[in-house]
């Protein structure tokens, strides 16, 4: 029941007593009308709500950020008795919404409900409940909706960045060349080609199969570039509208920009991830960059390792690694001797800092420090 139909319930009662005591039949005609005016409304929404009916689907499960993503909705009934236009309540994102459909019976009605994908992250996203009305709004009863939410993804959107550079010598091309001059440990032998070079021909093993035999020699794997990402909570951004969520954009999407341009020429990247939810992304193609950049979607960014603890773990990682790319919100002793001994072990590293402030005073004496031990840093402001 609403107010309205509490006081057409006090009207009721009103008139009714005036014809009882007065005896008067204008009364009694005033309170046959409110009567009647209350059953119609209990019965014509007490029917429209056991027989309406709701479906809804997101219009895809994984956006890109920036892109258009909807929830489509169908929605109806079957009381052939006239209500209010039923409404329908949606969550998304921790946010209620609302929204109309036609009350015309005996057929579907769809919505599309626009989803704001504007952020990173994975948002809950669905019609909650659907409440129907009578036509002079006396009463009103609302329809779960038990299956409600589904889960849209916003993934991280790369950029065009500079490709970071490997260590000098380090590039595959030298390894595979000393491992082609080391005779003495082959991988394997194949039958003789034209175009072979007669040093790797194997001798002894020819003249017993009484064929030229050439020697086969393992290719050495490039080295990794290792990118490591700050998953704990983003500093700074207070004063910026929505900074905190903007700060966590720029972090993904330079982590998923860095692994795109390494993969595209076959680059091997490694990405660990030391967030609540632990992972670690390898790999060197571009078709499982879509599988980078949902687990960087579902990650909180809040708690998990320390980032200064994350680059002294990392440590162990340097042998067979030619760039390290260190992406933070934060700059401070820690991190600075962290960069600092992941580059004297022989990589070279890039710090990508994400601030909305990068010509601070306090950041000035660590870019100092890192650009004395051949630390390149950079800066991204979000969007």
């Amino acid at each position: 029941m609403t107010r309205r139909s509490v006081a057409v319930l006090a009207a009721l009662i009103t008139s009714a007593l005036c014809a009882l005591s007065l005896g008067n039949a204008l009364y009694l005609y005033i309170g046959l009308l409110l009567c009647a005016v209350l059953l119609y409304g209990l019965a014509s929404c007490f029917w429209a709500r056991r027989t309406a009916f709701c479906r809804q689907a997101l219009s895809s499960v994984s956006v890109a950020r920036g892109d258009e993503a909807h929830l489509n909705v169908q929605a109806g009934h079957r009381c052939p008795l006239p209500i209010a236009p039923p409404k329908g309540v949606f969550f998304y994102n921790g946010e209620a919404g609302e929204c109309l459909f036609p009350p015309s019976p005996f057929r579907t009605h769809e919505r599309q409900l626009p989803l704001n994908a504007r952020h990173v992250g994975q948002y809950q996203a669905g019609l909650k409940a659907l409440e129907i009305q009578d036509v002079f709004g006396l009463f009103r009863m609302r329809m779960k909706i038990r299956d409600f939410s589904g889960t849209l993804t916003v993934l991280p959107r790369p950029f065009d960045i500079e490709k970071p550079r490997v260590t000098t010598g380090d590039d595959g091309a030298a390894a595979l060349s000393r491992t082609q001059e080391d005779y003495n440990a082959p991988e394997d032998v194949r039958a003789y080609q034209p175009g072979d070079a007669m040093k790797r021909i194997h001798w002894k093993l020819s003249s017993r199969k009484r064929e030229l035999l050439v020697r086969r020699f393992e290719v050495p794997a490039p080295p990794d570039t290792l990118i490591l990402l700050d998953c704990d909570s983003p500093v700074g951004g207070e004063q910026v509208n929505e900074g905190k969520e903007s700060l966590r954009d720029a972090l993904c999407e330079t982590a998923v920009s860095v692994a795109r341009m390494q993969m595209a020429d076959g680059s091997p990247v490694r990405l660990p991830i030391y967030g609540v939810r632990a992972n670690e992304f390898s790999s060197n193609s571009t078709a499982s960059l879509n599988l980078l950049q949902e687990m960087l979607a579902s990650q909180p960014f809040g708690g998990g390792e320390v980032f200064a603890r994350v680059l002294d773990l990392e440590l162990r990682r340097m042998r067979r690694t030619g760039a390290t790319v260190i992406i933070t919100t934060r700059l401070d002793a820690q991190i600075v001797e962290g960069v600092s001994h992941i580059r004297r072990m022989g990589p070279n590293a890039r710090l990508y800092l994400v601030t909305y402030t990068p010509d601070a005073p306090e950041y000035q004496p660590y870019v100092t420090r890192l650009q004395h031990h051949l630390v390149e840093v950079c800066y991204v402001t979000p969007a």
